[in-house]
């Protein structure tokens, strides 16, 4: 099946950028930010709180941890599952432990499934996000901008009828079409997590006012990590703190930086594994140079 003759037509190619959603610059040329109490890093762990259905459409592609094997996968289904009803609580532990803070992007679907795993994190203190409808919404280049716009409405719906009102949004999948940050925009998002062009908050221009994309690290993903690439727990810990105390040198060049990474409940929360999420968490709690705070609190910052 050949490609139609205007998929390689994009009318924003140019020098230095293909779009207009923020201006070209190298990292010298950013201005530096400073962060609250003279830090150099701000650390942002992010959980996300997904349900793997046992029959995804697959359409235009399977989200990252959807099902593997032919209906019904009940092995992976249920690892995942497990994920949201015992290694989630584990993380909730251990970040209240350290003292810790985390953003915690929902699929607005799972919002009355999963009451009370919601009410320990609003709890807690943490900070919930929109994680779109759910897994199988997958924001795209080939959606229909009023079925979009019909998704978005939806998730604020959902959350404004649990009581909750968050800012920040992250796409399933972290996929966006070409209209994704104006309809977020509209619908009272201010804060993106999609986006991992810089290691600085970028300020992102929509028809409905700015939406601030927070760095969030996919290099340091657990999953992609742990599962994928078949690390230890040992080298994915000592990357995660290698990188913040390299971000933490190089703040007298280029200012305060962000490193954001993801905890996911099936993967991090095993048993196994919390060895390792206790040493990153005490790693960055122990760090006099280092701030861990929400998706919002980070944007907030950022502007000064």
């Amino acid at each position: 099946m050949s490609l139609p003759e205007t998929y390689l037509t994009y009318p924003h190619r140019a020098y230095g950028m293909d779009q207009k959603r923020y201006d070209w610059r190298t990292c010298g040329a950013r201005p530096p930010i400073a962060w609250p109490q003279g830090r150099t890093l701000a650390a942002m762990i992010v959980v996300p709180i997904e349900h793997h259905m046992l029959n995804p459409t697959g359409k235009p592609f399977k989200h990252p941890g959807a099902m593997v094997t032919p209906y019904p996968d009940l092995r992976h289904y249920t690892t995942r599952d497990y994920g949201l009803r015992v290694g989630v609580f584990r993380i909730l532990k251990e970040l209240k432990t350290a003292g810790l803070k985390a953003t915690f992007p929902v699929n607005a679907n799972q919002l009355e499934r999963l009451r009370p795993l919601i009410e320990a994190i609003v709890a807690d203190g943490h900070e919930i996000a929109a994680y779109g409808l759910s897994t199988d919404h997958i924001h795209w280049g080939g959606l229909e901008q009023d079925v979009e716009a019909a998704w978005v409405a939806e998730v604020r719906q959902r959350f404004d009828a649990a009581g909750l009102k968050p800012r920040v949004w992250m796409s399933p999948a972290r996929q966006q079409s070409f209209a994704t940050l104006d309809l977020i925009a509209e619908a009272g998002f201010d804060v993106c997590l999609d986006w991992e062009q810089d290691e600085v908050p970028v300020r992102m221009r929509t028809q409905a006012g700015e939406v601030s994309a927070v760095p969030l690290s996919n290099e340091l993903d657990d999953r992609s990590l742990l599962l994928d690439r078949r690390q230890t727990e040992d080298e994915w810990a000592g990357q995660i703190l290698e990188a913040a105390d390299y971000l933490n040198s190089e703040a007298d060049r280029f200012g305060g930086r962000v490193l954001g990474f993801t905890l996911t409940p099936y993967v991090t929360g095993q048993p196994f594994r919390i060895h390792a999420l206790r040493r990153i968490l005490a790693g960055l709690a122990g760090d006099a140079r280092t701030w861990t705070a929400t998706a919002s609190e980070i944007a907030d910052a950022a502007k000064g």
